[in-house]
């Protein structure tokens, strides 16, 4: 009923059915067959209508001195969101995991930022996950899809985890030739797996194992702080590693040999349009991670 309204006030304020429908880029039938239908369900005429002027009736000039100042506030706000939503300026709440972000996705921030510099990005980081509603996020980067049905997802990529070691550590100890070896070398973990799952990446073979950790984390960043200091073999998401692998300081051990996959979510609330920022954002985090996640 209030686009009725907001016709009706257009039609007093362009003094006719017809300077309306030229307004708003509609049908003059259409004009009428809606303002009929507007009295209709208020139960009273608006208008006294002829062939050329339109005059508002009693009860006319009550209901336009009541809405006349919200319509046009309202249409106002929408102008101004409208706007707002098409703009790569202005701020950008983001929710991000703290390890990934300071490690592999680092550079992706730095360079969206410079090449962005009129989006004011707000990133909030935490390894627990949040509320989006709550903290009147735009979008958030999650590990894994969400079960929360409210929220749209966008899979991004996808992280190996793989098994790595320092070279010194594996001349002193030398290298395992099959999963089912490790167990007999020092192995660095993390509290969130007792386990390993091990999948061949030619052949599908799957191994399990139960390695005795020698130290243990809560943390995969000191996990990889110590495989670094050449104290053990550790299971570590690849984005966690990779500058390391890179430089040399670690080396991947079994490569034929992964764990299991991670995914990469960009999630939004489904009631939220996205903006253009928002979407930027999404577009550029897909193709760093496509074209540096290899």
């Amino acid at each position: 009923m209030f686009d009725d309204i907001a016709l009706f006030i257009h039609i007093v304020q362009q003094g006719g059915l017809s300077g309306a429908a030229s307004y708003l880029s509609l049908p003059a039938a259409t004009v009428t067959r809606r303002l009929k239908k507007l009295e209709q369900q208020l139960g009273c005429q608006l208008l006294h209508r002829s062939a050329r002027q339109c005059v508002l009736t009693q009860e006319g000039e009550v209901y336009y001195q009541a809405y006349a100042e919200l319509v046009e506030q309202f249409e106002q706000a929408q102008q101004q969101l409208s706007k707002d939503l098409k703009q790569l300026s202005g701020k950008l709440k983001i929710l991000a995991p703290t390890n990934i972000s300071h490690g592999f996705l680092r550079q992706m921030w730095l360079g969206f930022t410079r090449t962005y510099p009129k989006i004011q990005l707000e990133l909030i980081l935490s390894n627990q996950l949040q509320d989006m509603i709550k903290n009147k996020a735009d979008i958030a980067i999650r590990i894994g899809p969400q079960a929360d049905s409210s929220l749209y997802q966008l899979k991004l990529g996808q992280i190996d985890k793989i098994m790595v070691a320092s070279p010194d550590f594996l001349t002193t100890a030398g290298e395992p030739q099959h999963p089912s070896e490790v167990k007999t070398y020092r192995v660095i973990g993390t509290t969130l797996f007792s386990k390993w799952t091990l999948s061949h990446i030619e052949s599908g073979e799957t191994q399990e194992i139960f390695p005795r950790f020698n130290a243990i984390f809560n943390d995969t960043s000191f996990v990889k702080y110590m495989v670094c200091d050449s104290q053990g073999i550790s299971l570590l998401p690849l984005t966690e590693v990779k500058s390391e692998l890179d430089s040399g300081q670690l080396v991947r051990i079994l490569p034929q040999w992964r764990g299991e996959v991670r995914e990469i979510y960009a999630v939004w609330p489904s009631g939220r349009l996205l903006s253009e920022k928002a979407k930027c954002l999404r577009t550029y985090l897909k193709e760093y991670i496509k074209t540096h996640l290899v």
